[in-house]
C-alpha cells in the first residue's frame, strides 16, 4: 500500500461470530458464570478433544510465536502466548497487546495461552460446536482456543472476556469496554459504547492524553488502566480532517483489515464491497498524544455513547445516579439498514454493560461495581447520541463530529457548570436533564424535539423508543432497586 500499511483480507468472518463462542463449564465458571444465549456452556471433554486436533493439526505447519502482556498496571499484568497459523495475525498480536522488552522475554512464562487456527474447520457432529467455527476460554487451562476464523478480533476479544471475569472475581477490580483520555491537570475521561458509536474517535483527542481505546479495569487503588498496547479502529468513511489521528496511524507497522485498495494503492475508506467492518490495527504509540505508561487516575466525567438511529435521544443529557446506572445496564444503540442482512430500517440494540458478548458475569455485578466506584468518586456521568438528529436514519442526517466534540469539550472544560434547573430541560419522555445552551453547538441541536418539526411524529417515534427500553429492561428488574427502575425512560399511555 502507498501508506506503508498491510492490507489483509480476513475471509469468510468479517467480525465476531457471538454464537460461536463458549466458556468451558468447569468448577471455576460452574456457579459464577451467567449461562445463556451469550456465554454458551461446554463440556471439558469437548474442549480437549478439539484442543488436542488443533496442536495436531498447528503440528504439522510453521507456526509464529508471540509473547506478550496484558494489562498496563504492573499489579494486575498477565503474560501471554499467542501461538498463530499466520504470520499477520502474529503482527496483530504484537500491535495490540502490551510488548515485553528484552530483558522481560528472557524469563518470559506465560500464564494464558492464545492458539489461533483459522484453517482449523470442526465438524459440529463430530466436535461439538454449532459450526465450524469457534472461539472457546477455558479458565482451568487458562487457554483461549480459536479455529475456522480468519477475525483477528477474536483474539484480542478473548483475552478481554478473560479479564472480564478474573478482575471482578478474584482482583475486585472492574473491567470496562470503554476508551479513556486524561487532561493536562490529570482528569480521566472514560467513554463507554458499542462499535460505532464513537469511542476511539472521541477519546483520540489532540489536547488530551491518549490511555486507551477500548479495554481498561478501574481498580480498588482508584486507577483505571489500559488492558492493550494498540489500537483496533473502525475505519469506514475515514477522512484526515475528521479523525487525523487514526489517519495518520495507518503506515508501516499498522494492519488494515478487509479494505479495498485500489491500483494506485490508496484505500477507498467508504467502499463496503466487502463489509462494513473495516478496520485498522496499531500500536497505541503510532498516536501522538499517549499517556505513558497508560494508566489514568479516578475518572471524573464519565461518557455513555449511543448512535441513536430513532434520532429522539438528546445529543447530550446528564444523567443521574439512577438514571446512569439504568443506561449502563441497558447499553443501548441502535442498528441501521446494511449493519446486518435483513435490517430495512432502524432497530434497537440492547448490550448490557455496553459490552455483553465479552462479559462472563451476571450484568448486576458489573453495574453494582460500576455504581458504588461512581458514588465513591463523585464523578459526572453524561448520555450522548452521536446518532440522528432532525428525524430517524433515512430522514435526518447524522449528528455533526464538531458538535459532539464541542459538547464533550464543554464538559472537560466546565462550561456546561453544576446543574441548574434554568440551564436545563428535563425531556418529558426519557427523564435525562438536557443542557439549554452549549458553547458552539446552535441552541436547536440541543432539543431533538426541534430538529424534528413535527412534534407528534417525534414524540410517537419517542415512545416506541421508550418502550424498547422497557421490554428490554424486563430482564434484568428482579435484581435493580426501584430506584434504578425508576431511571428509566416513561411508559407509553395513549
Amino acid at each position: 500500500m502507498s501508506s506503508g500499511a498491510l492490507a489483509v483480507n480476513t475471509g469468510e468472518f468479517t467480525g465476531r461470530s457471538p454464537k460461536d463462542r463458549f466458556i468451558v463449564e468447569d468448577d471455576i465458571t460452574k456457579d459464577k458464570v451467567w449461562w445463556g444465549d451469550i456465554n454458551i456452556p461446554i463440556a471439558p471433554s469437548i474442549f480437549d478433544a478439539l484442543y488436542d486436533k488443533v496442536v495436531g493439526y498447528l503440528s504439522e505447519k510453521e507456526v509464529f510465536v508471540r509473547d506478550s502482556c496484558a494489562c498496563a498496571d504492573v499489579n494486575y499484568k498477565m503474560n501471554i502466548r499467542v501461538v498463530n497459523e499466520h504470520p499477520w495475525t502474529n503482527m496483530f498480536a504484537y500491535n495490540m497487546f502490551l510488548r515485553p522488552t528484552e530483558e522481560e522475554l528472557k524469563d518470559f512464562d506465560p500464564e494464558w495461552t492464545i492458539i489461533n487456527a483459522p484453517g482449523f474447520m470442526a465438524d459440529p457432529k463430530i466436535d461439538g460446536t454449532r459450526q465450524h467455527n469457534f472461539a472457546i476460554l477455558n479458565f482451568t487451562k487458562k487457554v483461549v482456543l480459536i479455529g475456522g476464523t480468519g477475525y483477528t478480533g477474536e483474539i484480542k476479544k478473548g483475552i478481554f472476556s478473560a479479564l472480564n471475569f478474573i478482575l471482578p472475581v478474584f482482583k475486585n477490580t472492574l473491567p470496562m469496554h470503554c476508551s479513556a483520555n486524561v487532561g493536562e491537570q490529570g482528569d480521566t475521561a472514560i467513554f463507554f459504547g458499542l462499535s460505532g458509536t464513537g469511542k476511539t474517535t472521541l477519546s483520540a483527542d489532540p489536547s488530551r492524553k491518549l490511555i486507551g481505546d477500548d479495554e481498561h479495569g478501574w481498580t480498588k487503588e482508584n486507577t483505571v488502566f489500559n488492558f492493550e498496547g494498540g489500537c483496533y479502529a473502525k475505519v469506514i468513511n475515514l477522512c484526515k480532517e475528521n479523525e487525523p489521528d487514526i489517519y495518520n496511524a495507518i503506515k508501516r507497522g499498522s494492519i488494515l483489515e478487509n479494505v479495498i485498495v485500489g491500483k494506485d494503492g490508496d484505500v477507498n475508506f467508504e467502499d463496503t464491497t466487502i463489509t462494513q467492518n473495516t478496520r485498522v490495527s496499531y500500536p497505541i504509540n503510532f498516536i501522538d498524544n499517549i499517556q505513558v505508561p497508560s494508566i489514568g487516575e479516578n475518572p471524573k466525567y464519565i461518557f455513555f455513547l449511543t448512535a441513536d438511529a430513532f434520532g429522539v435521544i438528546p445529543p447530550i443529557s446528564k444523567l443521574t445516579p439512577a438514571q446512569a446506572a439504568y443506561h449502563f445496564i441497558s447499553g443501548y444503540t441502535a442498528k441501521v439498514a446494511g449493519t446486518e442482512a435483513g435490517i430495512k430500517e432502524p432497530q434497537p440494540s440492547f448490550s448490557a454493560c455496553f459490552g455483553a458478548p465479552f462479559m462472563p458475569l451476571h450484568p448486576a455485578k458489573y453495574a453494582e461495581m460500576l455504581s458504588k466506584k461512581m458514588k465513591d468518586a463523585g464523578v459526572n456521568v453524561w448520555l450522548i447520541n452521536t446518532g440522528w438528529t432532525g428525524g430517524a436514519y433515512g430522514v435526518g442526517t447524522r449528528m455533526k463530529l464538531k458538535y459532539t466534540r464541542a459538547m464533550i469539550n464543554a464538559v472537560l472544560n466546565g462550561d456546561l457548570g453544576l446543574y441548574n434547573h434554568h440551564d436545563y430541560h428535563i425531556h418529558s419522555v426519557f427523564g435525562v436533564a438536557q443542557p439549554r445552551k452549549c458553547p458552539g453547538v446552535p441552541d436547536s441541536v440541543l432539543s431533538p424535539r426541534a430538529t424534528w418539526n413535527d412534534d407528534e411524529a417525534y414524540y410517537t417515534t419517542a415512545f416506541k423508543l421508550s418502550n424498547a427500553f422497557r421490554m428490554n429492561f424486563k430482564q434484568f428488574e428482579s435484581i435493580a432497586s426501584e430506584e434504578i427502575r425508576r431511571g428509566g425512560p416513561q411508559r407509553y399511555n395513549p
